[in-house]
């Protein structure tokens, strides 16, 4: 049994909407007053959301209100005072090694659920997409994005690194020495090049953004359930495996999809 969602006023707080509709789920984050900054709040919530999605859901999209997807890292957390209910990061750099990396551990989880493989994720980018923005956008199986969309890692320019699960669907996209030019020198990556590197799955006139996504989110819920999750399960663990590793999981995969489906007709 799933957990239920986080209320209202939890999200609200947190700086996120959601909407559930049928096989569809989607996560709003809705601060566009602070450019969608995130705190350890939205990360505990989206951890929330990830565990209180059932089976019944099949495509989980993520998008930003307002001009820009997310700025990333709410800047008041570098103050002494930090945010009101949360630690300063100087109260964090101040935690002994096992309570430091159960914190951060416990934010990963924000980011971690989304490439489960029953579920397909879908980030709608718009504007910036900067440190902890980038790295949710890269936690999503696919990115559509606005022609005015622009990412970037800025994480090293504050001293720190990419802690939030971005780093290896970077290097997994772009390659170990881009990902690094990327990140060492926090440069701004535009749409265009987004594309050719492999960071964007399709590139959009900002005032079709919405369409766009709408007509993906309708391909990808007409396919039998199963046979999505097999396929990402196949396609996910492609680079892992030897060629002959990968037929075996091949028919692995298939051979339970014709049971299921076996048993589906036989039941019609």
């Amino acid at each position: 049994m799933t957990a239920p969602y986080p209320d209202e006023a939890t999200l609200a707080a947190a700086g996120l909407r959601l909407e559930h509709a049928g096989a569809v789920v989607t996560v709003t984050l809705d601060r566009p007053e602070q450019r969608n900054a995130q705190t350890p709040a939205t990360w505990r919530a989206l951890a929330g959301i990830g565990d209180a999605i059932g089976d019944d859901v099949r495509v989980v999209v993520l998008r930003g209100e307002g001009e820009s997807f997310s700025s990333g890292l709410d800047r008041a957390l570098f103050a002494p005072a930090g945010l009101a209910g949360e630690q300063s990061l100087a109260e964090l750099g101040a935690l002994d090694d096992d309570e430091l990396d159960e914190t951060i551990a416990a934010f990963q989880q924000g980011f971690s659920w989304w490439r489960r493989p029953e579920l397909v994720s879908v980030a709608a980018v718009q504007g910036a997409a900067v440190g902890a923005g980038f790295q949710l956008a890269l936690a999503c199986d696919l990115r559509v994005v606005a022609d005015d969309a622009r990412f970037a890692m800025r994480e090293t320019s504050l001293g720190l690194v990419p802690d939030l699960g971005g780093t290896k669907p970077l290097v997994d996209a772009v390659g170990y020495a881009r990902a690094l030019e990327i990140c060492a020198t926090g440069r701004w990556v535009e749409a265009g090049e987004a594309r050719e590197l492999g960071l964007a799955t399709i590139v959009v006139p900002r005032q079709r953004l919405a369409d766009s996504v709408a007509d993906l989110v309708a391909a990808l819920t007409e396919p039998l359930h199963g046979a999505v999750a097999g396929l990402k399960q196949l396609l996910v663990g492609a680079a892992d495996r030897a060629h002959d590793e990968q037929l075996l999981a091949e028919r692995v995969v298939q051979a339970a999809r014709l049971r299921d489906l076996a048993q589906a007709m036989r039941g019609a």
